[in-house]
């Protein structure tokens, strides 16, 4: 079994695809306007209007009302990503800081609400144990 993907329920699919494009510098690719995804070389973000949910099971899920999911995306310098951010992102959890676990982590929220960790190994336990 692999992971090959997350789906995030939104509202507005526009303004959610627009937000990670911009954080994570990948293109989406629509395959209508309910449904974009943005790859990357481990894992895809999937995007989703609210409308799809009655495909799988009306009221599964509920857009924007995520407290317990953070997605991450390993990045080649978190402190630039932040930089790259400054008056996109509206709600910074936390700035650029060392976790004692050897990551240097950025959290955010995206337009939903949702938990987004953009994060660097700074330590050599850390680079080893993310090493691909």
């Amino acid at each position: 079994m692999d992971f090959v993907s997350i789906r995030i329920i939104t509202g507005d699919v526009a303004r959610l695809v627009g937000f990670y494009e911009r954080a994570t510098g990948a293109r989406a690719v629509w395959a209508t306007e309910d449904f974009a995804e943005l790859r990357t070389a481990s894992a895809t973000l999937a995007i989703a209007a609210t409308r799809t949910v009655a495909l799988f099971a009306p009221g599964c899920a509920t857009a924007a009302d995520n407290r317990s999911v953070i997605t991450e995306f390993l990045v080649d310098d978190v402190d630039r990503v932040f930089g790259d951010l400054a008056g996109v992102v509206t709600d910074v959890v936390a700035g650029p800081a060392t976790m004692p676990w050897g990551n240097r982590s950025l959290l955010v929220r995206d337009p939903d609400g949702n938990l987004v960790n953009f994060f660097t190994p700074v330590t050599p336990a850390a680079v080893a144990r993310l090493a691909r």
